[in-house]
């Protein structure tokens, strides 16, 4: 009989080391929606006045970009803060399914009664997303309008 050769046991696998730190990860989200600027509690006159063109009673619309921040640690098994698939799926089911091809002012109900300008679009949105991460903390929710203008909210209890 021969000797059949000794098999080598491969090396015990080592954990990957584990940085320390905190930081922020972001997901982008796009959806397009009308809406109107008025305050019904105000005369037209103050309305076009304060509005301008945003206040056209047959609505316009925008192409909006949503950026949605976590901030966090590093899971040590995984190196993620958040799964972004995951967090892209609640920003969807939260958000973006709700508004998108939508009237703000109509449409949407957690948005009724609400003027629907970006900074308060931000936190509306903020409050239908927090409940919903589990890892780490929602840091900011920004909200561009246009390219050039959007607003930003890091929460209630933010100084």
């Amino acid at each position: 009989m021969s000797a059949s050769p000794a098999r080598r046991q491969a090396p015990a696998a080592r954990a990957p080391r584990v940085l320390t730190g905190t930081v922020c990860i972001t997901r982008q989200v796009h959806f397009n929606s009308a809406h109107r600027l008025y305050n019904p509690t105000r005369s037209l006159a103050w309305n076009q006045k304060q509005y301008g063109l945003c206040t056209n009673p047959h609505w316009h619309g925008h192409n909006y970009v949503l950026e949605v921040t976590v901030q966090g640690t590093p899971d040590p098994v995984t190196g993620y803060l958040i799964d972004l698939g995951e967090l892209k799926r609640i920003l969807h089911r939260a958000v973006v399914d709700r508004c998108d091809h939508r009237n703000l002012n109509e449409e949407v109900p957690f948005l009724r009664g609400i003027i629907p300008s970006t900074e308060n679009l931000v936190i509306a949105f903020w409050n239908e997303i927090a409940p919903h991460i589990k890892t780490g903390r929602l840091h900011c929710v920004r909200l561009y309008e246009t390219p050039r203008n959007f607003a930003e909210y890091h929460g209630p209890d933010a100084t």
